[in-house]
């Protein structure tokens, strides 16, 4: 205990051995974790008039959002060890300033093909900003108590910034047009980078790189999706799609063979037997599936089906971003502290999936107004069950390892937001009416949820913490 504390106090230290800004750690944490949880989201109102724009049908506008995610899950677990080795600070500002380059290309993208290749760029900065944020903030605020609000508002950042993605890439598309919504990455990123001047250097850790594990990796991912995108298009019958499908399974086999093999793996196979590791990615990867996926292919029903402006659209999730907001500033982190993380996970999977439930079955039929009220509790998972989650992971492993655990949370979490944006646009797309696909996606991602709750009940015990003195 004592080492692990020497060891954090340390990481809080500068290189002349003065002691750094926590305020400045945790601003520019939370910032940069902001911009790159909005790219998730603030392209999807967008999307038409992309298409528009710069051409491709659905399966090209799948690749604008799943080009971002694909190469944040497939990196995430390299990030944490990276992070790890060669510190968490140095780490972060690499990421964040590639990040913030690669958006002023996805602005000045002039065709679908360069676009993409830009968002890939983004997704590999990204990849990188995720777990070194975490780990800073872990290494920063060494009592409990200001851990997990650290943990709240860091989360706190990404759940707003989810929450209001759509709003403002239908605010920016209307009003200035699809690039804009790039172009905002700009400012936020400068700010982040200038917050980073007065933070600690993080401590270097011996922590193995694994190239065989991440090529794998990155081949299995990018073929599964690339198989089920084409597949919504072409046919799950056909030739090519089967081919690349079984792609997809033999690379991921190989992944398991060779992280099992590994001396020091990319992904410590033993580490997904730990509780905490095992829960907090089950719930991050079936929240990610349900809040991602939904708002895809809700943005696309407002304008497809609905005929409404990016605007309008955006405007549908307003609701929505205010309840988030509320809930992370204000409330997940005084429930934690009050309750422990295994209720408000369990609260918020459960009131999601009452959300999903009744969008799959009464979507069609109500209001403009309604619908957009029925949308709200969708963001309750994310807002209170997500920092439960993170809050639990990071109080339950050791400060060497924070790096990698917390990137395996955040693999699985933007692999599920990958698949999602392939499976459920495939759904969509196949389907005799768009809402008929949107019910299955809705209903395919409230089953992933009973699941994760399932799991939740069956692995994890009360941990309600001890009383303040």
């Amino acid at each position: 205990m004592n080492s692990s504390v020497s060891t954090s106090h340390s990481a809080a230290t500068g290189p002349a051995g003065q002691e750094g800004s926590p305020r400045m750690v945790l601003g520019a944490s939370v910032l940069g974790f902001f911009i790159i949880t909005l790219d998730a989201l603030v392209v999807n109102v967008a999307l038409p008039d992309i298409g528009k724009d710069v051409g491709g049908g659905m399966s090209g506008l799948q690749w604008v959002v799943d080009g971002y995610t694909l190469m944040f899950a497939a990196l995430m677990l390299s990030a944490g060890s990276l992070a790890d080795r060669i510190g968490a600070s140095r780490t972060y500002v690499g990421g964040l300033a590639l990040f913030t380059l690669a958006s002023v290309g996805c602005g000045l993208a002039p065709n679908l093909g360069v676009l993409i290749a830009a968002r890939l760029v983004q997704g590999c900065a990204a990849s990188v900003i995720t777990p070194a944020s975490l780990a800073m903030i872990r290494q920063t605020f060494h009592d409990t108590d200001k851990r997990v609000r650290a943990i709240a508002l860091w989360s706190a950042g990404g759940a707003v910034a989810a929450a209001a993605g759509p709003v403002a890439g239908g605010a920016l598309t209307s009003e200035f047009g699809w690039r804009a919504i790039f172009f905002l990455n700009l400012p936020v990123g400068i700010v982040a980078l200038l917050m980073m001047a007065r933070a600690p250097r993080s401590p270097r850790r011996n922590a193995a790189l694994d190239p065989i594990g991440q090529l794998t990796a990155i081949i299995a991912l990018s073929a599964l999706t690339y198989g089920v995108i084409q597949g919504g298009d072409h046919g799950f019958g056909n030739a090519r799609t089967l081919t690349v499908l079984a792609v997809a399974m033999l690379f991921l086999v190989a992944f398991v063979v060779a992280e099992a093999r590994q001396a020091k793996p990319m992904l410590p196979l033993a580490m997904l037997r730990d509780r905490a590791v095992a829960v907090a990615s089950t719930v991050g990867f079936s929240i990610s599936v349900a809040f991602y996926g939904g708002v895809f292919v809700l943005g696309l029903y407002f304008q497809q089906v609905r005929h409404q402006s990016p605007l309008s659209a955006g405007l549908m999730f307003l609701p929505m971003t205010t309840v988030v907001a509320v809930l992370n500033l204000f409330v997940a982190a005084r429930v934690i502290r009050r309750l422990g993380p295994r209720r408000p996970i369990l609260f918020g999977q459960l009131v999601t999936v009452a959300a999903l439930l009744a969008l799959a079955f009464f979507g069609d039929r109500v209001s403009t107004v309604e619908l957009s009220l029925l949308i709200v509790p969708l963001c309750c998972a994310g807002g209170i069950a997500i920092p439960a989650a993170t809050a639990l992971l990071m109080n339950s492993i050791p400060a060497e390892v924070t790096g990698t655990a917390s990137g395996v949370m955040n693999t699985f979490r933007q692999i599920g937001t990958a698949l999602a944006i392939a499976v459920f646009g495939a759904l969509v797309a196949g389907s005799s009416t768009f809402f008929a696909g949107l019910r299955t996606s809705l209903l395919i991602a409230g089953t992933l949820l009973v699941i994760s709750i399932v799991t939740v009940l069956t692995v994890t015990r009360e941990q309600r913490p001890a009383p303040a003195a």
